[in-house]
C-alpha cells in the first residue's frame, strides 16, 4: 500500500485466504517482515487474529 494502511483497513496485498501476496518478497513493508506470530497473537481462529492485529495497529498508530 504505496501510502500506508489506516488502523483496522484490510491490506490489499492478503489474497482470500488472508495469505500475503508479498511475502518474501523486497516490496513488503519492514512492519510485516518483523512481526512475529504467536499463540496469543493468532489463538485459535482467523478472527481472532485479525481483532488482536487491529488492536496492536491502534495501539501504535499515533
Amino acid at each position: 500500500m504505496p501510502h500506508g494502511k489506516k488502523a483496522g483497513e484490510r491490506c490489499i496485498q492478503l489474497d482470500q485466504q488472508n495469505r500475503c501476496l508479498i511475502f518474501g518478497m523486497a516490496e513488503r513493508p519492514q512492519v510485516c517482515s518483523s512481526l512475529r506470530p504467536s499463540g496469543e497473537m493468532c489463538g485459535n481462529s482467523n478472527q481472532y487474529a485479525f481483532t488482536w492485529l487491529a488492536r496492536l495497529e491502534q495501539l501504535t498508530t499515533p
